[in-house]
């Protein structure tokens, strides 16, 4: 396997900018995901990676290789695709065994190697059988078998679980993950579903208009986002965004509402260069009352969604709308008043105007 290092790569078509100034390095061994909505640049990323794409600028580098010029035959690279790409008349044998036969391996060589990497995945017994007599995830491991036979430096994955039902996508996500584990494989890995890359990935680059949003650890991305859009797009539900204005050490909401702040966060808010902030809170952050209390702010129900082993409950406060989790067995109904109480060490703040994370200190 093999580091990849991308540096300040540029992707245009005449005017329109589709991957901007990207710079990350994806070290050996390590699953990336890239994330982020339909038309964020990632999966040009993953192309121009690849060599499917010719960068407008910037370099790529491949262990110690860089690969600007060279051909997707010469960068060492397997690549699996959101449809699999099998070849439905050719058995399942035939599909692993076909990219070796390009490559002009030997016979033997290729017998062994397929079986090897059927019985990573567990297909052995489907060697026989073409890709139509196969369900999704069998498909899938096919795909992924076709990847592993060529032993190559990066896998490269295009949303192979998308076309997967919910059930079969979430055991999918797990043998994926195992199958990084036991092979210690390079991945860079795209995905509109950043569930996936939370559960999957060892860092996760965050994409949004082409640009590079944050590059971190889930965990960092999820707790510490950089900005609003991360925030708002990390995380199900999302995070709720507030606007408010800071008066002294109190966050004024446009229809009245007012949350006293902790000093800490008050001193981080003071450092702002605005007056004008967003206030960030995940929905396990914050409590719900059915009475006032001293540091709580009123707001009202708007409607009430139980999934069985949790219930998320849609609160106005004022023109705004959040979402609080409660236990299932607290019943409330729409419009009925109810208090929320903010977890202050958990407590996000942007600046309104930037959309950027507030510093610890100034």
């Amino acid at each position: 396997m093999a580091q990849v290092r991308l540096q300040n790569i540029v992707k245009t078509y005449g005017s329109h900018t589709a991957v901007n100034d990207v710079s990350l390095t994806v070290a050996d061994g390590e699953f990336v995901a890239l994330v982020g909505p339909s038309g964020c640049g990632k999966t040009t990323i993953l192309n121009l990676t690849a060599g499917l794409l010719e960068l407008s600028s910037g370099s790529i580098h491949i262990g110690d290789r860089q690969v600007n010029d060279l051909d997707p035959k010469d960068r060492d690279i397997a690549m699996v695709f959101q449809n699999y790409a099998l070849y439905p008349n050719k058995s399942v044998f035939k599909n692993l065994a076909f990219p070796l036969q390009m490559h002009g391996v030997a016979k033997a060589e290729i017998d062994t190697k397929v079986r090897a990497a059927a019985k990573v995945l567990d297909i052995t017994h489907l060697l026989e059988r073409r890709p139509r007599e196969l369900s999704g995830g069998q498909q899938q491991r096919v795909a992924l078998g076709r990847a592993l036979v060529r032993d190559p430096k990066v896998f490269l994955m295009d949303e192979p679980l998308s076309n997967l039902d919910a059930k079969l996508r979430v055991q999918m996500r797990a043998e994926l993950k195992r199958f990084h584990q036991d092979l210690n494989a390079t991945v860079i890995y795209v995905t509109h579903d950043q569930l996936e890359a939370v559960t999957m990935a060892d860092r996760m680059a965050v994409m949004q208009g082409g640009v590079l949003q944050q590059y971190d650890t889930p965990e960092m991305v999820f707790e510490h986002p950089a900005n609003v859009f991360v925030a708002g797009f990390v995380g199900s539900p999302a995070m709720n965004l507030l606007p408010a204005r800071l008066e002294g050490d109190t966050l004024i909401g446009p229809m009245g509402w007012r949350l006293d702040l902790s000093p800490a966060n008050a001193a981080k808010a003071a450092a702002a260069p605005s007056r004008e902030l967003i206030l960030g809170a995940r929905h396990g952050t914050i409590g719900l009352a059915t009475e006032a209390a001293p540091g709580t702010v009123s707001g009202r129900v708007y409607t009430v969604e139980p999934t069985g082993d949790i219930t998320y409950v849609h609160v106005r406060l004022g023109a705004e709308t959040l979402v609080v989790s409660v236990p299932p067995e607290m019943k409330l109904l729409p419009d009925a008043p109810v208090w929320l109480r903010f977890n202050q060490d958990r407590l996000h703040l942007f600046d309104a105007a930037s959309g950027r994370a507030l510093p610890l200190s100034a």
